[in-house]
């Protein structure tokens, strides 16, 4: 577990503005190590997951693809925040800029699950905004990918939530998993600054939901969701408020005496806590403090004070959230989309 271990640590240290003091040998070192895991087409691998020990989708091929996408996006938001320098190798994206393979796997993203296909969106959505930045030959392209992502999602949206997933309307927990999954879709919109459509649903949805301690993952989509609906929209300014007031009272008293925070609370009935997708691999038991729930729960607890006291921080010169759309980035600033396209 040390790779993912590593990049969700670098990237709580980014947010809370600890990377800048470290040397830059000591940068430089960190990013080498984390580089050390990448094959040569640019996706970055645990070490140790093997065919028979992982699983999202029957088809192997559709599991590792999750995988992949997922510890990609992360280690290399790690590397960009050690040294923004040093490009990302982004090979195995190609095949994407070609718009009948991108339709065709759109076509087969199945919504009756729509947490895990929101991160299969968002993380390829994140590698084709990195490539457009460093790579202008191929701006266009991803401009052209990236209209055909947008007039997927507005196709299949449902009006009545803002989310995507099937049966929204007669199932709680189908509607709590199409908010999961939606949020990382919504970062496609942040990014480059488009109008999200139903999002003033979407904070309805949020604001129905009672400001408690859930897990990492649904606290912090819950926040991101309504920060940036805050930001974008004047709809339900103060309720919102008042939620991430009650939430943020709540993140701070749950951090442990180690400092770190806990994915769920240690109990009866929690499942213990596994690295996506890795079944056959290592497991610990919830309500100890590991580097993942750390950053995700600092990543709420900034937005959240960003947007109760905006003044405030300007004045502690800023969170450093991270740049590449997925957990973690934040587009908070008034209309500066990360790309124009």
């Amino acid at each position: 577990m040390l790779l993912p271990g590593t990049y969700n640590a670098v990237m709580a240290r980014e947010l809370l503005g600890d990377i800048a003091p470290m040397l830059s040998s000591q940068r430089e070192a960190l990013a080498d190590w984390l580089l050390s895991h990448r094959l040569a087409d640019g996706r970055f691998r645990i070490p140790g997951m093997t065919d028979d020990t992982v699983y999202k989708k029957p088809a192997l091929t559709d599991t590792w693809q999750y995988i992949d996408f997922h510890v990609s996006n992360y280690s290399l938001g790690a590397v960009q925040a050690l040294c923004p320098q040093i490009p990302a190798e982004l090979d195995f994206v190609t095949p994407w800029l070609a718009p009948l393979h991108l339709k065709a796997w759109l076509s087969e993203r199945d919504l009756r699950d729509p947490w895990q296909e929101g991160n299969n969106i968002v993380n390829l959505g994140s590698f084709l905004l990195r490539l457009a930045a460093q790579d202008h030959v191929a701006r266009e392209q991803v401009r052209e990918a990236m209209a055909i992502m947008f007039a997927w999602h507005e196709r299949l949206q449902e009006p009545a939530t803002g989310f995507w997933g099937v049966g929204q309307g007669s199932d709680a927990t189908a509607l709590l998993h199409a908010m999961a999954g939606s949020m990382h879709n919504f970062h496609l919109w942040y990014a480059t600054d488009r109008a999200l459509p139903f999002q003033d649903r979407a904070i309805d949805y949020a604001l129905s939901r009672t400001p408690v301690i859930h897990s990492a993952c649904i606290d912090v989509d819950l926040v991101d969701l309504l920060v940036h609906g805050h930001r974008a929209l004047d709809h339900r300014r103060a309720d919102t408020q008042r939620w991430l007031r009650a939430l943020l009272v709540q993140l701070l008293d749950f951090q442990q005496a180690d400092g770190g925070f806990a994915d769920e609370p240690a109990g009866a009935g929690a499942s213990p806590r596994r690295q996506d997708g890795w079944v056959g691999g290592y497991t610990e038991p919830q309500g100890l403090s590991n580097t993942f729930a750390t950053w995700f729960r600092w990543i709420a607890i900034a937005m959240a004070s960003c947007c109760l006291w905006p003044q405030w921080e300007a004045f502690a010169g800023g969170w450093q959230f991270r740049r590449m759309v997925g957990i973690g980035y934040a587009n908070l600033q008034p209309l500066e989309p990360t790309i124009t396209l």
